[in-house]
């Protein structure tokens, strides 16, 4: 999907110093990309950071978008790889402190009008999404969460195909095990739908 004529016109007004026409372009997509960063954040405040990041990151590199993809498609491409380095960052500081590997983030509620079985099982999940390598998060959550295609997530992580369904093999077998106690959480859907569009 290309950059429409209207994101055109945005991003031309922008690169002419517009700040007012960046902002629109933000309050278009930061909803809409608010769930993939908290999926793999694990943390609302985090979430909040990495999008705001993100969409500084793209502003400073307004320059280097050609329109090959949407607007929306690149942001998304550079929250992933955003939330990935970070993770990274991470996990090398915490061993380099003497830790043994992340700790857990404390499971979040971000809404209380649904029912208590709903917010647990979400908190429950978040949690084994969180213990997941950021590469095999990052997978699980564009494929399962955010339903794209392996071509898709392949070109986003600048991965090869074979490699992203190894990952997503793997993390969905760390989630089953980590997931076995939830009986409404069930991996195997989303995995012949997985090979249906591998067809």
């Amino acid at each position: 999907m290309t950059v429409s004529d209207d994101e055109h016109e945005l991003i031309k007004a922008c690169r002419a110093g517009k700040i007012d026409a960046f902002g629109i372009l933000v309050a278009r997509y930061q909803d809409r990309l608010y769930p993939t960063a908290l999926r793999l954040t694990g943390r609302p405040e985090d979430a909040a950071d990495l999008l705001q990041d993100a969409f500084l990151r793209s502003f400073e590199k307004l320059n280097t978008f050609h329109g090959e993809s949407s607007f929306y498609t690149w942001v998304y491409r550079i929250t992933v790889n955003l939330a990935l380095s970070q993770r990274r960052k991470k996990h090398v500081a915490g061993r380099q402190a003497g830790e043994l590997g992340d700790p857990a983030d404390e499971p979040t509620r971000s809404d209380p009008s649904r029912p208590l079985e709903d917010s647990e099982r979400d908190a429950l999940v978040q949690l084994a999404l969180n213990a997941l390598a950021p590469e095999h998060r990052a997978v699980v959550v564009m494929k399962e969460f955010d339903g794209l295609r392996y071509e898709e997530i392949a070109t986003i992580l600048n991965l090869p195909i074979g490699t992203v369904r190894s990952r997503l093999h793997r993390a969905r077998s760390e989630l089953r095990e980590r997931l076995k106690g939830l009986a409404e959480f069930d991996l195997s859907a989303p995995e012949r739908a997985s090979r249906e569009d591998a067809v």
